[in-house]
């Protein structure tokens, strides 16, 4: 299965591994929750989807790369205790906690999460001395004589042998203890996650072109070379940063991370011709809703390869105004939630206390996430934003010193005004420039192709979708309707078609 389908598979099993009865019970004791064993090829998101799982579900996550450990951190120290049986005293060996499982222990203490995910990396790369503990603790949950706490799902990932040398065998018997879910590559599956990140454009349009560079992995006289989906995404983080600092992105610099040659230098080149696209077909002045003919007549005759890239220009474009919009939307809403708080409170105490209150509450859950593994970079960045908007609420107020709650609140409600009417402008700016693509292509293809990909690529992109969907996009609406129909008449001629096949069939029979 791909890492879509893995991800629901092991919400699934979490959700069916903490469902309890009507008196408190796991409905599927402990001795039988098989810890799930995810196998598949490195760097296709294996550890991202316990993170996105973990904050979904609202569970905790403790996540370790079994083959930094030792037998000794994972299973204890030996000490020696004194034990008396049958009237005699005996020497007996105990250990201390394994630090893996004091780190599940240690996350409930901080966070008051009784259940969560404990995710092992690597679990068949263990040293030798280690290996017979690990298997000891998918068949038996322990470690030593400590055990892991109900309520916790154990996920183990590995690689199958033909990626890693050094992976280990499990026996029938650890086998036939486990529920092991095999995930392979899928490009497909990705380019809808790459979405969803922000994945930068180039990426995105040039693996789009080539879907097998995504994911490929050789063994020549140099050794192993490869590119894979998490380099792919730290190149692309890199990118957008080298881009804000004025820096260039090379070949040398996409070797770093797409350790394999002839790709890297394929998307350097890729790269290159992405940059020019980007002044030649002037995508700035297009999104303004200013082209010139000769831009058009030239993005006509282009190759195709040429238009896709042009198309993934203005599809980046669009897809970055759409996710400040809805970013700023999401911060709004959660204003909208605090500010409630702070009208039900403002009557009992100080207006600032309130605020400070509300500061500190959201400090406290962003804290406990970030120690529960359940905080993305998007979902931090957006708690940031409103503490510290809830904060400069709070400064303002003790300058101005209001002297009631109703001028608190008049003052807290018009400065929240102008987060809204941000709200707003973004989404004017961003509807302009869907207005404009969508009308610089009309003029452009007319209704060919192009345009069908175009409306096809808004559909499936995260923020576009979004946009789309909360602020309206005439053209958009108009082509998709009009796809549909294409869609349905096609449909409908394939049934006619089938339905002829079969009399033809049944009258000669």
């Amino acid at each position: 299965m791909n890492i879509k389908q893995a991800k629901q598979e092991i919400a699934n099993t979490l959700k069916a591994y903490l469902a309890k009865d009507e008196l408190g019970n796991y409905l599927i004791p402990a001795v039988r929750q098989r810890p799930v064993l995810l196998m598949g090829p490195p760097g296709i998101g294996k550890t991202q989807i316990m993170e996105q799982i973990a904050a979904e579900e609202g569970v905790g996550l403790v996540a370790y790369t079994i083959t930094h450990h030792t037998r000794q951190s994972a299973i204890g120290l030996p000490f020696i205790e004194k034990r008396t049986y049958g009237g005699r005293e005996f020497s007996v060996t105990e250990y201390t906690m394994s630090e893996i499982l004091a780190s599940v222990y240690q996350m409930m203490e901080r966070t008051g999460l009784k259940e969560g995910i404990l995710f092992l990396d690597e679990i068949n790369c263990v040293s030798e001395t280690l290996a017979p503990m690990m298997l000891q603790f998918l068949q038996c949950k322990t470690f030593g004589n400590q055990k892991l706490p109900e309520g916790w799902l154990i996920v183990a990932a590995g690689n199958p042998p033909e990626y890693n040398k050094s992976v280990r065998d499990f026996d029938v018997v650890t086998l036939d203890r486990v529920k092991r879910i095999d995930v392979a590559e899928d490009f497909a599956v990705w380019k809808e996650y790459a979405y969803r990140k922000g994945i930068h454009g180039a990426v995105v349009s040039y693996l789009d072109i080539k879907k097998d560079h995504f994911y490929q992995i050789e063994t020549t006289v140099d050794g192993l070379q490869f590119a894979t989906a998490r380099g792919w995404e730290d190149l692309s983080e890199l990118i957008q940063v080298y881009e804000k600092l004025g820096l260039r992105v090379g070949r040398e610099v996409v070797g770093q991370y797409i350790q394999l040659p002839r790709i890297a230098k394929d998307f350097a080149n890729y790269l290159e011709l992405y940059y020019k696209y980007q002044k030649t077909y002037h995508v700035d002045d297009i999104l303004r809703g200013q082209w010139q003919n000769i831009t058009m007549l030239e993005l006509r005759e282009a190759p195709f390869d040429e238009k896709l890239s042009v198309m993934g220009l203005l599809l980046s474009r669009l897809a970055e105004a759409a996710r400040e919009t809805r970013k700023q939307d999401a911060l709004t809403t959660a204003l909208h939630a605090a500010l409630t708080e702070f009208k039900g409170k403002i009557a009992e105490m100080e207006p600032q206390a309130v605020l400070a209150q509300l500061v500190w509450q959201r400090q406290t859950r962003l804290k406990q996430a970030g120690e529960a593994g359940q905080l993305d970079k998007e979902r931090r960045e957006l708690d940031q934003r409103e503490i510290n908007t809830l904060e400069d609420y709070r400064q303002r107020l003790q300058r101005e010193d209001a002297a009631t709650p109703a001028e608190a609140m008049d003052a807290v409600r018009e400065w929240f005004s102008r987060e809204v009417e941000k709200r707003e402008a973004l989404g004017r700016f961003a509807g302009e420039e869907f207005d404009n693509a969508f009308r610089f292509l009309e003029q452009t293809f007319g209704q060919g192709q192009e345009l069908v990909l175009f409306v096809t690529e808004v559909t499936a992109g995260y923020d576009a979708s979004w946009f789309v969907e909360n602020f309206g996009c005439d053209a958009y609406f108009r082509h998709n309707k009009e796809l549909l129909f294409d869609d349905t008449r096609r449909r409908i001629r394939e049934q006619i078609t089938a339905a002829k096949a079969a009399e033809r069939e049944d009258h000669h029979d």
